[in-house]
């Protein structure tokens, strides 16, 4: 028998004879506190002994046991809530005899409520001075003793609920993580935004080129594909008349996983009639500015090492300057299919055949340039045979009128000025159809909706969960999504 299952057997019998010898309930369900930890250091935190000893409040409070110190008498644990850690002391000569025996068989991870008045030690530490307690969860399983960062990283992912018993700064990453997606919906519903919720299955995959996820409707006998994005049916509700509509919600792509690739992932989707790309880059960076400012209370970020200011105006840069001047890649590779092609042979990069120039100008832009982008930085001018939806440029129809958003190598949005021609998205839809991981059909409910008219529109998608990295400092998408997505592993 290994170490941890000795300890769980060894803390179940204990729990029982809790019970059997002391009459200590399992799993109650009564206790109701009335204090947070946060809320009590508020209290009295600025007070001094003296004052304290005229408190005659009785706090009852609640959280998990994390240390424990015994000193035959009288003992000292520090317990968690949500908000905090304190210290509390137990005297046998306050608590009496019964509940102090129950006391001496707790153990670190057990959960309990307890109650009592404020005290400073003789170190000055606010204290719990406790009158009573009970034990409302034991752990039957111990705590890790030791949290060993990158040797146990798998693990973390996998017990998050352990991850974040222990590690506080990973309970800061999700709760900074909860307020950015706060400050998204607030921006978007003060510049006069609708919040839309659109269908997560699709008859036909859209919105975007990748590969989808399949599921089958058994009483209509079909198929259903996990959504890509939601851009075809919010913008369907641009032509029934919805100017301003965003959705903050999981999109879910059958690829691969990397350190900024999970299939299942969060995006804030939005879509601004009579606006265009230029007018999107603006609205952008006043708003991840406005909410990096107001979360964090700084215009600049530091990201893996380097400090990026994001106080607007940001660099704006086209897709092939960019891949000359940064990638530094001779503009003459990208001036026919063959020299890409050759370029591509000798870098290794790898090709499917069926790539356009634009297509292959991609895969080498990805290879030797987005990770150069530290940013802030636009990157604007893309081929239109890679932009499916986009408008195409009034000066020059070759590139579209898209631009992404590059911050610290890491693509975090991706807007341009809707394509909204029918004759001209059938043409494209065909194009596209032609590619690896190309939609089965073309969405004709969609092009029937552009028959009927919409307006001069601009979209955007952003990835909020690097977005969340960015201003988390977290290396990997991993770290910001609560249950990443792994292969099945040991549950023992």
């Amino acid at each position: 028998m290994d170490d941890t299952n000795r300890l769980i057997r060894q803390r179940i019998e204990k729990f029982d004879m809790l019970k059997k010898d002391l009459g200590v309930a399992h799993f109650p369900n009564r206790y109701r506190k009335d204090t947070d930890i946060s809320e009590f250091i508020g209290l009295y935190k600025e007070r001094d002994s003296e004052d304290l000893s005229k408190v005659s409040t009785t706090h009852y409070m609640a959280g998990r046991i994390m240390a424990i110190r015994k000193f035959g008498k009288a003992s000292f644990i520090h317990f968690q809530d949500f908000t905090g850690r304190l210290q509390a002391f137990f005297e046998k000569a306050k608590i009496c005899d019964h509940p102090y025996e129950v006391f001496k068989r707790l153990d670190i991870g057990d959960i309990i409520g307890l109650w009592g008045s404020p005290i400073k030690t003789r170190t000055g530490e606010l204290t719990l001075y406790v009158n009573g307690f009970e034990l409302l969860t034991k752990s039957l399983r111990p705590l890790p003793e030791k949290w060993h960062g990158l040797r146990d990283i798998e693990t973390r992912y996998r017990q998050r609920y352990v991850d974040l018993i222990v590690s506080p700064k990973v309970k800061e990453t999700f709760l900074i993580r909860s307020r950015i997606i706060q400050g998204l919906r607030s921006y978007m519903d003060a510049k006069g935004f609708i919040e839309i919720e659109t269908p997560m299955m699709h008859p036909i995959p859209g919105g975007a080129t990748a590969r989808p996820f399949i599921t089958h409707h058994n009483t209509l006998d079909m198929d259903l594909y996990l959504r890509i994005a939601p851009e075809l049916y919010l913008k369907r509700l641009i032509v029934g008349g919805f100017e301003k509509v965003y959705e903050l919600n999981r999109n879910f792509r059958n690829e691969g996983i990397s350190t900024k690739h999970n299939p299942e992932f969060t995006m804030m989707e939005f879509y601004m009639a009579y606006a265009d790309f230029s007018d999107l880059m603006t609205f952008t960076e006043d708003m991840i500015f406005s909410i990096t400012r107001d979360i964090l209370g700084e215009d600049a970020i530091v990201y893996q090492g380097t400090k990026i200011n994001l106080r607007p105006p940001w660099k704006r840069n086209t897709f092939r300057d960019a891949i000359v001047e940064i990638g530094g890649v001779p503009e003459k590779v990208l001036d026919d299919k063959a020299g890409a092609i050759d370029f591509c042979k000798k870098r290794g990069i790898e090709l499917s055949g069926d790539e356009s120039l634009g297509g292959i100008e991609m895969l080498i832009f990805d290879e030797t340039t987005e990770s150069k982008l530290t940013g802030p930085v636009f990157i604007t001018a893309y081929p239109t045979e890679v932009s499916p939806l986009s408008r195409k440029s009034d000066e020059d129809p070759s590139i579209a009128d898209r631009f992404e958003l590059y911050i610290a190598g890491n693509e975090i949005a991706n807007a341009f000025s809707e394509l909204n021609d029918p004759v001209d998205q059938r043409r494209r839809f065909l194009e596209q159809m032609k590619q690896k991981d190309a939609p089965p059909e073309i969405d004709e409910d969609f092009i029937r909706a552009l028959e009927y008219g919409m307006p001069p529109t601009a979209g955007e998608g952003i990835g909020i969960d690097r977005l969340v990295m960015l201003l988390t400092d977290s290396p990997s998408i991993r770290d910001v999504i609560l249950f990443p997505v792994l292969r099945k592993g040991d549950v023992s």
